[in-house]
């Protein structure tokens, strides 16, 4: 097998639809991997889509047809040869040409392709360049002809993404831009081999009871020419240990069972190590010394194809046994149950090519900065990519992935229901071999809406995908991953235990809580114990630095319209607003404005996120929308699209620790509960105090702390420490080594803050600034937004309390030459006191 690249000479030209005339039959150079608007903007063609308004200049490229041409210059295929143009993805409803020839039309951006093109190379005897073409039409225009064809379809927002098999959110969505791409977004290849290849591998990895490895590899083999009447042999490798078995000619299956005695066991992060092991999985000839021989031996076997790929061994199952609340969604690994601390995870830019591996990287290890165990990969992205698995194995983030379906009815007839099932099986195999890879489930929101979004009613007894959610989807992975659970959608409530259940029913399965956003104050996460919650959140700004880069409105408001294009959520602004009230004084500025939004949304889901670990095991999971940006917009991320980690992102660090101290209440009264997440028991001393916000000591109380591994333990407060005589001066405070909780009697408005309570001092050191604070009164939430001193400039802690007569040190890592003064006060120095104005 001989392998290249076809990503050099690629040029792009407009070649149909609404193109502004300085763009129109001009050919500019094209990258590949790659999309039309980023050679477009590469050639200065057009200005930056996330730039200000400038989403809305580029509207015309939703109609726009692109044609990417190159040069294949390859030798003509030998005899008993076979040649492959392999494309891994194109975006999406495109037309391949070879030499003027046609290969093929394709409609789905979550597959690959691959073309025969040995009957070309060579054709007109001298084996001379082709110009190979790939012709992208408009996906918009796709969608909306399937949907005259077939009858509409609900679906959020504007378009019809539901028509067409392209990453749904490419067409807009409550946190992204309406940028459609379009182009070769993966690799391409010229592939050259004979006798036989190896289609598809799927490894499937078990551990036996005795604590042996068990690897089941799965090949498809295609053949060609003599390849029909060949024998073959396949043979797996892990850890020095090999199986092989023979393919008899005319076979294109097969299966190598391989034990592997001993594995060290693979372990989520926080639970254990995370050992991979490589797997190597080898096609050859095989000659035969006899017909006659029972197990005849390989002689001289030419070596056809291989692969190596890594493998880590583990189990894992969701348990969903029913109890006396309902029925759980808890996740086992290893037979260990798993609360799962996460985020949702969407696209990590809307133009994918530019998602590098170090960029993921990056964004995993944010998500373990804020010890985090899973990601949940949103079904209106994409499948993600290897590179994406890869990190998420080395790094012990346990990934559920959705199939990609969300906020929609599909029709269930052709040509979407073979395009479907054939991604849903090229991404089962493809990803299977990753240890990272905890869950499949069959889409995003699909039977929540079905059953409360008034589609039932539009529908009539048109198709709207169930059967993909219940029929297809579970039966591929019944077929090719059986050692995976499946859940039919997010939400859900199981069909074994309640089939007549609500999707989203807090008492059985998983929960998205949207109500909070939407309608309701932050404070009523506590009126639900939700199973399994796999989807909340409260948006927030981005951070100033990447706010000010890419909208320039002068002035700069909440209702500017720059700022506004980068708000995509329906009453977004109203709903901030709506969602302060009550718990922060009214902002004055735009800057107070910006910081009091980000610290209610870190406060807010911060409220929810303890509310969940409180309640464990009841409570199995707790995954955040979101933990990304795909562009620079107000939105509920914790890390923003330049990459810079928001409050909320500090805030979830304070409430996934592994140990945490949370006040809850309890039969009406305060109940500190002490959440132990680690493999030991957590024991020791807890010192309680009833303190003024000027430091007087009012009652205070020693406890004993015992909480057994992966526990949660309910204290009892005495009266003292929970009966404030001055509910807007007093707090309590809980300490236990370096777990602390701060709990207020009162909202801010109702608070006697000292507005300007700290003192602070920085210097110079290594790599960056020491800065340290005083306290001279409470000071609640104290922050260093450090990206306002210097664009690169990261602090390692905030929202941090500081009693009176407190100190605090922060580490602020920059690459800046700054004056040390600048981050001491405003604008960088803040906490929820500089925004009250004075006495109650």
């Amino acid at each position: 097998m001989i392998r290249r690249t076809v990503h050099e000479g690629w040029q792009l030209t407009a070649v149909a639809g609404p193109v502004p005339g300085e763009i129109a039959g001009r050919t500019v150079p094209a990258r590949v991997p790659g999309s039309a608007h980023l050679d477009l903007l590469a050639a200065g063609l057009v200005p930056d889509p996330y730039l200000d308004r400038n989403e809305e200049a580029l509207a015309w490229a939703h109609r726009a047809e692109w044609r990417y041409t190159t040069t294949l210059a390859a030798e003509p295929a030998a005899p008993d040869e076979r040649v492959d143009l392999a494309f891994d993805g194109l975006d999406t409803v495109a037309t391949v040409e070879l030499g003027g020839h046609l290969l093929g039309r394709v409609a789905n951006m979550h597959r690959s392709h691959r073309f025969d093109v040995r009957a070309l190379l060579g054709a007109d005897g001298d084996g001379g360049p082709l110009e190979l073409a790939v012709t992208f039409h408009s996906a918009l225009a796709h969608a909306e002809a399937v949907e005259r064809e077939l009858g509409r379809r609900p679906h959020a927002y504007q378009h019809p993404f539901n028509m067409v098999r392209k990453m749904a959110c490419s067409f807009g969505w409550d946190w992204g831009p309406d940028l459609q791409t379009a182009g070769i977004h993966r690799p391409v290849r010229l592939e050259r081999w004979h006798t036989a290849r190896l289609a598809r591998v799927r490894p499937l990895v078990t551990v036996d009871p005795d604590g042996t490895g068990r690897v089941e590899v799965h090949a498809e083999v295609e053949r060609a020419g003599l390849g029909e009447e060949t024998d073959l042999a396949l043979a797996v490798t892990v850890a020095g240990h090999q199986a092989h078995t023979h393919l008899p000619a005319g076979s294109t299956t097969a299966l190598v069972d391989l034990a592997v005695p001993g594995v060290r066991l693979w372990w989520p992060a926080g639970h254990g190590d995370q050992p991979l092991y490589e797997l190597r999985v080898e096609l050859t000839t095989r000659a035969t010394a006899s017909p006659l021989a029972p197990r005849p031996a390989p002689l001289d076997a030419e070596p056809l194809d291989s692969l190596t790929r890594r493998v880590g061994f583990r189990t894992v199952t969701v348990d969903t046994t029913p109890d006396d609340v309902g029925t759980p969604f808890t996740l086992v690994v290893n037979g260990t149950p798993i609360f799962a601390k996460g985020a949702n995870w969407i696209p990590d830019d809307h133009f994918l090519t530019r998602v590098t591996r170090e960029r993921v990287e990056r964004r995993v290890a944010q998500a373990l900065g804020a010890h985090m165990n899973m990601l949940r990969v949103w079904g209106g992205g994409i499948y993600e990519t290897d590179a994406f698995y890869d990190v998420c194995d080395e790094r012990g983030v346990l990934v559920w992935q959705d199939f990609a379906l969300a906020c929609a009815a599909y029709p269930e007839e052709e040509p979407l229901w073979s395009e479907i099932e054939a991604e849903a099986r090229e991404n089962v195999s493809r990803l299977a071999s990753h240890p990272s890879l905890a869950l499949w489930n069959g889409g995003n929101e699909n039977l929540w809406g079905h059953q409360d979004w008034g589609w039932r009613e539009e529908l009539g007894d048109r198709s709207w995908g169930g059967r993909y959610a219940t029929e297809l989807l579970p039966a591929v992975v019944a077929e090719l991953d059986p050692t995976r659970p499946y859940t039919d959608n997010s939400p859900q409530t199981p069909r074994s235990t309640a089939p007549d259940g609500h999707p989203n029913d807090a008492h059985h399965g998983t929960r998205h809580e949207w109500d909070v956003w939407n309608r309701r104050d932050y404070t009523t996460y506590r009126d639900h114990v939700p199973r399994f919650c796999s989807e909340f959140g409260f948006q927030g700004p981005p951070t100033w630095t990447t706010l000010t880069t890419w909208i320039h409105d002068d002035p700069l408001t909440t209702a500017s319209p720059g700022f506004l294009l980068h708000q995509k959520a329906v009453d977004g602004q109203d709903k901030l607003d709506r969602g302060m009230a009550g718990h922060l004084p009214p902002p004055a500025t735009f800057a107070d404005w910006h910081w009091a939004t980000q610290l209610n949304q870190a406060r807010a889901v911060a409220f929810g996120v303890e509310h969940f670990r409180s309640h464990w095991p009841t409570t199995a999971g707790a995954l955040v929308w979101q933990l990304n940006d795909c562009w620079p917009v107000t939105s509920w991320a914790a890390v923003d699209s330049e990459e810079r980690p928001k409050p909320l992102w500090y805030a979830l660090r304070h409430a996934f620790a592994p140990r945490l101290l949370t006040v809850q209440p309890r039969e009406g009264r305060p109940t500190l509960l002490a959440v132990n997440d680690t493999g030991v028991p957590w024991r020791g001393r807890l010192r309680c105090r009833r303190v003024t916000f000027t430091g007087e000591t009012l009652a205070s109380a020693t406890l004993s702390l015992d909480v057994p591994t992966r526990a949660v333990a309910a204290l009892e407060l005495p009266a003292p420490l929970v009966d404030p005589a001055d509910p807007g001066g007093e707090l309590l405070v809980a300490d236990a080594g370096a777990a602390r909780v701060v709990h207020l009697f009162a909202e801010d408005p109702d608070l006697a803050y000292d507005p300007a309570p700290l003192d602070a001092s920085a210097v110079a050191v290594p790599g960056g600034y020491r800065v340290e604070v005083r306290a001279a009164s409470f000071a609640r939430d104290v922050a260093l937004l450090a990206d306002r001193a210097a664009p690169d400039a990261v602090v390692d802690d905030m929202l941090v309390p500081l009693l009176a007569g407190e100190r605090r040190s922060f580490t602020v890592l920059t690459s800046a030459s700054l004056d040390p003064t600048s981050l001491t006060a405003p604008p960088v120095l803040r906490s929820a006191n500089s925004l009250a104005a004075g006495d109650r």
